[in-house]
């Protein structure tokens, strides 16, 4: 890339950081999230109990591991103010390195210029646009791990990194899966002794909470925010607005089951039979979303890598439809105040479920061009069979922060 377009691309990410800081400040943005991960550093601090607190006008509660809340600790060290300051910086900063990592991870020239031009419209997707405005801790998660596997099967520690985002937050912990079902063992018991040894920290500083959480908290979902509201983007939330039910029961666990097997089977089939491994993170990144009971909008930041292995591809229009998906938030243009969400009418479901669909879209694409033997014609070496000289370097109504 010439000066020239990193100079152009520079201007651009300034105008959309100006234009986001403006909204934020007029809107007068609480960063919800960033308050109750404050909260709960300073329930480690104070010795007071973790899980028994609600915070700001919404009641949120803690809702993460103990060993996240202690993580958090260094988040009462600063006056609320300068706090949200240091996470929106830091969110930004860390959409940057997302871009750089999925760059890397899809075999894109990660330069300047695209570095910067993907940032400022990355601050856009509706995932990443919200993260920052609940103050939430979804880039940092996504960085780690893709950072993780994106690293040769030789590096030393590979799976450490993953261990510890599982250990913050559950959801991370289907990588370890992949792991072991690709055959890469020892990272993936490297990853999961680092995430056993989370919880003994959390057990070794806290044990009366860690007691609490692993034994009662972590089976109320109910205390992270209502499942059948927009915000929702799993499998669970599009079945409850489909069928109109708070509860989808056992429909949903069925079509969570069958897509938690058919998600793993193609993220297996995609790195060990076709050796692609952007397709096989990518599905394992895909199910986890589509069968964690609650996956707020938030949750997808994972776009960011989707389209960037799209671009690698040479698949532009599918990369522009996918990237309109996550800019155009539909879900929020569907009525959806009180139980309105539960009311939609059919040509509205769509709408409602957005990030579901292409998930789900995604997997059956990858699942029938693998079947088929249609892989990418430009197909390009995965970070398992790399050099190594070379490595592949939601919302106010949720009643929960996770």
């Amino acid at each position: 890339m010439s000066p020239r377009s990193t100079a152009v691309s520079g201007m651009l990410l300034a105008v959309s950081l100006v234009a986001l800081t403006a909204l934020c400040l007029f809107q007068h943005i609480p960063m919800a999230d960033t308050l109750v991960y404050r909260a709960e550093g300073a329930a480690v601090a104070n010795g007071t109990d973790l899980y028994g607190f609600t915070v700001t006008e919404w009641q949120l509660p803690a809702t993460y591991p103990p060993f996240a809340a202690i993580l958090f600790v260094p988040t009462t060290w600063l006056p609320l103010g300068a706090l949200k300051v240091v996470f929106a910086v830091g969110n930004a900063a860390l959409l940057a390195l997302l871009v750089h990592l999925s760059c890397r991870f899809a075999r894109l020239p990660a330069g300047p210029a695209l570095v910067l031009a993907g940032t400022a419209v990355g601050l856009w997707l509706e995932p990443v646009f919200q993260t920052i405005l609940f103050g939430q801790i979804n880039l940092v998660l996504v960085c780690l791990v893709l950072w993780d596997l994106s690293r040769t099967d030789d590096a030393i520690g590979k799976g450490f990194g993953l261990g510890i985002a599982a250990g913050v937050k559950l959801t991370p912990a289907i990588f370890i899966v992949y792991l072991l079902l690709t055959g890469r063992v020892r990272a993936g018991l490297t990853a999961l002794a680092s995430f056993i040894g989370t919880v003994l920290l959390g057990a070794l500083v806290l044990p009366q909470a860690s007691i609490d959480f692993w034994t009662r908290r972590i089976f109320e979902t109910g205390r992270v925010g209502k499942a059948w509201i927009v915000d929702n983007q799993s499998l669970q939330g599009l079945f409850a607005r489909v069928l109109h039910t708070e509860e989808p029961g056992v429909v949903w666990l069925v079509a969570a089951a069958l897509t938690g097997v058919a998600g793993l089977w193609i993220a297996r089939r995609a790195a060990v039979g076709a050796g692609y491994e952007t397709w096989g993170v990518l599905a394992t990144a895909a199910t986890a979303l589509l069968v964690s009971p609650i996956s707020w909008s938030h949750h997808w930041v994972w776009c960011v890598p989707l389209i960037a292995v799209l671009v690698a591809e040479g698949r532009g229009r599918i990369a522009v439809a996918v990237g309109a998906v996550f800019l155009g938030r539909s879900l929020w243009l569907v009525p959806h105040t009180g139980d309105l969400d539960l009311r939609l009418a059919w040509w509205q479901q769509a709408l409602a479920s957005p990030y579901a669909l292409v998930a789900v879209g995604f997997l059956g694409w990858a699942g029938w061009r693998l079947r088929t033997g249609h892989v990418p014609a430009a197909d390009l070496p995965s970070p398992r069979t790399a050099p190594k000289a070379a490595p592949l370097s939601r919302t106010q109504r949720t009643g929960g922060n996770d």
